[in-house]
């Protein structure tokens, strides 16, 4: 995970404190997620207190149980790692997409023992999901007026290619091959002469 980088304290007062208490949350999440990267399940509150260097009370009081915390991690990593590329909008849509593509499945599998406990537990927080598929969305149809994706495209479609590459992304797999999956899968959105079968639920396009 990126290291957290910290404003200059300023006074001792209540600002201090304030401060303090915010370096404290930043140094839980970053030591809950290299402590659910290296020990999965078993990574405990008293664990990810002893590597942040603070009290265990301190980390119920902050997030409540391991759950919350989980998602925090969650949610710090697609802030930190995804949604910054995400955000970017150059003159090219189709390489606005696949960057963010690409930092979306790299972000994955650079913590999926993280995003597997929290998806097992239920910390994958939809509003969450909702963001990263808005910003998706956004991304989409971008690429689409600029005649760079297929026009029958949709989201879920995206979503899709993201969850198909990460099946990619394991234990003992080569690592790097998830690149190569990924560039495959991206070459299908680009526009052909055959439209996609249409989606359940949807009428085939006239």
């Amino acid at each position: 995970m990126p290291p957290v980088t910290h404003p200059p304290r300023e006074d001792t007062g209540e600002r201090g404190l304030r401060l303090d208490a915010v370096r404290n949350q930043e140094r839980i999440v970053a030591a809950a997620a290299a402590a659910f990267a290296e020990l999965g399940a078993e990574a405990t509150l008293d664990e990810v207190a002893r590597r942040a260097g603070v009290g265990v009370a301190t980390v119920y009081r902050r997030f409540g149980n391991r759950d919350q915390l989980l998602r925090a991690v969650v949610e710090h990593v697609l802030a930190v790692e995804v949604e910054p590329v995400a955000e970017v909008e150059t003159d090219d849509p189709w390489r606005d997409l696949a960057a963010t593509l690409e930092a979306s499945v790299a972000a994955v599998a650079g913590h999926r023992k993280v995003v597997a406990l929290a998806h097992a537990t239920g910390g994958l927080d939809v509003d969450v999901v909702d963001r990263y598929l808005r910003r998706l969305d956004r991304l989409l149809v971008r690429a689409r007026a600029a005649g760079l994706v297929r026009p029958e495209l949709e989201p879920r479609d995206v979503a899709m290619s993201v969850v198909m590459v990460l099946a990619t992304v394991r234990d003992g797999h080569r690592a790097g091959d998830w690149r190569r999956y990924l560039a495959l899968l991206l070459d299908g959105m680009r526009p052909a002469a055959a439209p996609l079968p249409a989606a359940r639920g949807t009428r085939p396009s006239d």
